[in-house]
């Protein structure tokens, strides 16, 4: 039968949750809101029909990529009632029964990635959810078969769609984010060069490599679609390091030690632990539910 496998931003799940519903405090004094919030939409999944399900957090905020660019983000801003919220969801979808990710040295988005490259290998899946918002997701977009999902607006990118947002394909997405810069990220891009340059640019030349350093040697075509080509050129020719150092903050890893196979992700239950975790979290509603779909799936046995 074929597989459809859902891959969930487990840090941007907690800070949607976090930030979009009223505090909840456990019985130690500790707030849970935004566990709670992201157990419930992980329910919602599983009980709309999810079977192979992958969940990343930023264990620890802070990655490799923070080494490349001091000022690349980092957790200085969470607030502590959320940092302390991290460890307690990676507990409470580990004791759920679904797999998953705490990164360190990487991000959660380079587990995403990773899961997707590896689910992607397999002739079973027919389709992998990545379900984010995160720009940098879009370059695993593949057709229609790796297509990313925003949770919150219920959008769907495919490869074409990719291509409308952004103008340019997924392959040329960590280029065109060097280009533009990530805010959310906390890299600028190059000094005058925005969304529609970067995508007239990029789809004509592919990466950064290829884009010439003088004006005289640009396509006419491109010349000519650009208003202030010249200083485009310049900047870029000026800062040509940094957009490749850019570039690198934006291209995910892939690590394929983080998943054998999709098989791993098959969802079979609930342990027993999880009970605990929701009467914890004020909530042992959750485990009834779970445990109720996970029924469902083996038909009472």
């Amino acid at each position: 039968m074929p597989v459809q496998v859902h891959l969930l931003d487990g840090t941007y799940e907690l800070f949607r949750q976090f930030f979009g519903q009223p505090p909840r405090v456990a019985q130690d004094g500790a707030e849970v809101g935004a566990t709670r919030g992201v157990l419930q939409s992980v329910l919602r999944m599983l009980a709309d029909g999810a079977t192979h399900v992958g969940v990343a957090t930023d264990h620890v905020i802070e990655s490799f990529r923070n080494e490349l660019w001091p000022s690349y983000k980092n957790g200085e801003s969470v607030p502590p009632e959320l940092k302390a919220q991290f460890g307690l969801l990676e507990d409470g979808l580990d004791a759920l029964g679904v797999t998953v990710w705490p990164m360190v040295e990487l991000e959660a988005d380079d587990a995403l990635a990773s899961a997707a490259a590896v689910a992607a290998a397999d002739r079973k899946v027919e389709q992998i959810l990545l379900c984010t918002p995160d720009k940098d997701l879009a370059q695993c977009v593949v057709t229609s078969r790796v297509v990313q999902v925003d949770p919150r607006r219920g959008t769907v990118l495919d490869e074409e769609g990719v291509r409308r947002k952004f103008g340019v394909g997924p392959g040329s997405i960590p280029d065109w984010l060097a280009l533009v810069g990530d805010a959310a990220d906390g890299f600028s891009g190059i000094r005058g060069w925005g969304p529609k340059s970067a995508a007239v640019v990029l789809a004509r030349y592919g990466t950064i490599d290829a884009i010439p350093d003088a004006l005289s040697d640009w396509d006419p075509k491109v010349r000519e679609l650009l208003r202030g080509a010249d200083r485009l050129a310049t900047s870029l020719a000026t800062q040509r390091d940094l957009a490749e150092l850019f570039r690198v903050l934006a291209t995910l890893r892939i690590d394929r030690s983080l998943l054998s196979s999709a098989s791993r992700l098959a969802w079979r239950g609930p342990t027993r632990r999880f009970e605990d975790v929701c009467r914890y979290l004020g909530d042992p509603a959750l485990a009834e539910r779970a445990a109720a779909i996970a029924a469902l799936r083996t038909g009472g046995r």
